[in-house]
């Protein structure tokens, strides 16, 4: 299946008019988990079944609370560009971004119907979470777009969530890395948890002290694991080369006047990495311990040791 979609509309006017018939998911898809998945996977059934060549997705940027209620935004999981390659995994054959706006906010559900999914879109099918809301002031519903698509030829299939014990939802994994919980996050994520950036320069610090990091910041606005330090990856994306990695997210609270937030990996074994600018993805993969400040240099050290040791347990490496 493709790693990125077909075709990628960033406004309704860029959709062409000559687009045929489609079956069409809408959500936000933040993180693509695996209910987002699960969606987009009966997405592709529907399109076969139906014999519509198209699935697409289309998703609101910026996320709709963020315009609606910009104090209780939820910091997100993905960037829309991060979203791209994993709707397409999933079963999607293009995507409608849709800029979001109090504007289209205040739509009506028959009018959002209609100018997305029916002159836009040419729907043949809907395919939504069960729970789906949309329209001014969310009155529309599962059963509104029945109704409405017996009036514009189109189906409507809802699905059912259902994670058994676990939970799919973004703001579950949210929940899990706010509590450090990389391992629940991943399992709900279908994947591990990833920052991903370029690395830039920090105060080297930890080269000095024989533990070289490699710096990504955290995007702002974005969901990273709670302060500790894990277990994990660094993989370059120039290269694809994959590395162990002791990894730190916090402010360093050992060294006074350090207030930035900041992911730090240390590759195991490697201080001959030139990564400066080099685009990155750090994967967490377990946690070892909270952040802790220690008074001095020598018990943060021998902490420093202890967490390199425990990541190669954690990650199956032999011992050194």
């Amino acid at each position: 299946m493709s790693t990125q979609p077909n075709h990628v509309w960033r406004a309704l006017e860029e959709v062409p008019s000559s687009l045929g018939r489609t079956v069409v998911t809408i959500g936000n898809f933040d993180g693509v988990h695996l209910g987002h998945q699960h969606v987009l996977g009966r997405t592709r059934e529907l399109a076969d079944r139906l014999d519509v060549g198209r699935a697409v997705a289309v998703i609101f940027d910026p996320h709709p609370i963020a315009v609606l209620r910009p104090e209780h935004a939820p910091p997100t999981l993905t960037t829309i560009d991060q979203r791209l390659p994993l709707l397409a995994s999933a079963g999607a054959d293009d995507v409608l971004i849709v800029p979001f706006s109090r504007e289209i906010a205040a739509w009506s559900p028959e009018r959002f119907v209609e100018e997305v999914l029916v002159r836009t879109l040419h729907a043949r099918g809907v395919c939504v979470g069960a729970n789906f809301r949309f329209g001014n002031r969310a009155a529309g519903d599962v059963t509104t777009l029945r109704e409405l698509g017996e009036v514009h030829d189109f189906v409507t299939e809802p699905v059912e969530l259902d994670g058994g014990p676990q939970v799919w939802s973004s703001t579950y994994i949210r929940n899990c890395l706010a509590a450090g919980d990389v391992e629940g996050a991943a399992e709900a994520l279908g994947r591990p948890v990833t920052v991903r950036g370029p690395v830039i320069e920090g105060d080297r610090r930890g080269r000095e002290l024989g533990y070289p990091t490699a710096n990504v910041p955290a995007r702002a606005g974005a969901a990273v694991p709670a302060d500790g330090v894990y277990a994990g990856w660094l993989t370059r994306h120039d290269t694809g080369e994959r590395f162990p990695a002791a990894i730190s997210v916090g402010t360093n609270p050992t060294f006074e006047g350090e207030r930035e937030r900041r992911v730090e990996a240390y590759v195991l074994d490697r201080t001959d990495l030139a990564l400066y600018g080099v685009e990155v993805d750090v994967c967490f993969v377990h946690r070892i311990r909270g952040m802790r400040r220690f008074d001095g240099i020598d018990p943060l050290l021998e902490a420093m040791a202890d967490d390199v040791s425990r990541t190669r347990g954690l990650l199956g490496l032999p011992a050194q």
